[in-house]
């Protein structure tokens, strides 16, 4: 061991022992709803003494909308890829040098020097996703791996199809269905794009994000949604399959992040640390069903996890996925107005 691997050994048992002792601390987490497992919460709260407080949000427009504001009182955030190089460059997020804590060891090697934040200065992995589309094949019995469900809906399916109403992911994926790539500012694609989802939702239910409960009783029989959903939906009702549609789609990563204006720095630190812990990870990973980016979890994974059709995608098609990236804001805005006629 050299003297600067020693130093950090000192300093995180210090730094430790600092968060054991706080009896009276507390940990307020912003996060995606229905993603965090409470189990794995619990154990960091006895294991640290420190209580932990859930708040839930739906998109990460409404939860940066929030944080702009002030006076929110939240010390992490978990915001998709696509979000964090806005947040950084907004001065939203503490640079907390996640990379030179003690469990960075155990982030995967593709997950370190990543474009969204190069070299994990201020985020950890959460989970990573796919946008992609949970089918109930007892109702129908036709291609799953295509955007039409959705945007060409057929009939055994129209009036049960729902979308999860993230703004970015479903614009992409009516751009991918046109023969459009993530980010264009083509004029005649997006204006296909506006046509295909204003027409389309005719034939929806709904515009849901809480798809899980309502695809395993059978209210909704097709979704756009994201694979660690379907995943979950499968393990309750063994009609409901994952579809990755043909022409293309996004996949994501979401990041553990500590906000500049936290009142519990410390505490906040100490959560991302923990969540680099592959046993952590995998419980947390165990519950919300998606990827982890983190190494070593699947010596701890439930055996419903390993094998997975949802979270090992077939070579055909890890060719046509995309990494969700953030867009210039030109092309944002004229996606926004896209949005705005949809939701009318």
């Amino acid at each position: 061991m050299n003297w600067t691997t020693a130093l950090s050994a000192v300093s995180l048992v210090l730094f430790t022992s600092a968060g054991v002792a706080r009896s009276d601390g507390e940990l307020n987490i912003y996060n995606w709803g229905n993603y965090t497992s409470p189990e794995m919460i619990k154990r960091f709260e006895e294991t640290f003494k420190v209580k932990v407080i859930l708040t839930d949000f739906d998109s990460n427009d409404t939860a940066i909308a929030k944080i702009q504001q002030g006076g929110h009182g939240f010390d992490m955030i978990v915001p998709s890829q696509n979000y964090v190089p806005m947040m950084i460059e907004k001065g939203l997020l503490l640079e907390t040098r996640p990379d030179q804590m003690e469990n960075f060891k155990n982030v995967e090697k593709d997950a370190v020097d990543v474009e969204f934040d190069p070299g994990r200065h201020y985020t950890v992995p959460w989970g990573y996703s796919l946008v992609g589309l949970g089918v109930n094949t007892d109702v129908y019995k036709g291609d799953i791996n295509t955007w039409a469900i959705i945007f060409d809906t057929p009939d055994e399916l129209k009036g049960k199809v729902n979308v999860a109403p993230e703004m970015n992911d479903v614009i992409d994926a009516a751009i991918f269905y046109n023969g459009g790539t993530k980010c264009t500012e083509d004029i005649e694609i997006l204006k296909k794009v506006r046509d295909t989802l204003v027409n389309a939702k005719a034939n929806w239910i709904a515009m849901d994000y809480s798809t899980i409960e309502k695809m395993v009783k059978g209210d909704f029989s097709a979704t756009l949604t994201w694979n660690g959903t379907v995943l979950r939906q499968r393990l309750r009702n063994a009609a409901i399959h994952y579809g990755y549609p043909k022409e293309g789609f996004t996949w994501s990563s979401d990041n553990l992040a500590v906000l500049k204006d936290a009142k519990n720095v410390e505490n906040a630190k100490l959560f991302q640390n923990f969540m680099m812990d592959p046993q952590n990870a995998a419980e947390n990973s165990a519950f919300h069903g998606f990827s982890t980016g983190i190494s070593g979890v699947d010596a701890f994974l439930p055996e419903s996890m390993k094998g997975a059709p949802e979270l090992n995608t077939p070579e055909e098609f890890k060719k046509i996925s995309v990494a969700s990236k953030a867009c210039p804001q030109s092309a944002q805005e004229m996606y926004t107005k896209i949005w705005t006629e949809v939701n009318k």
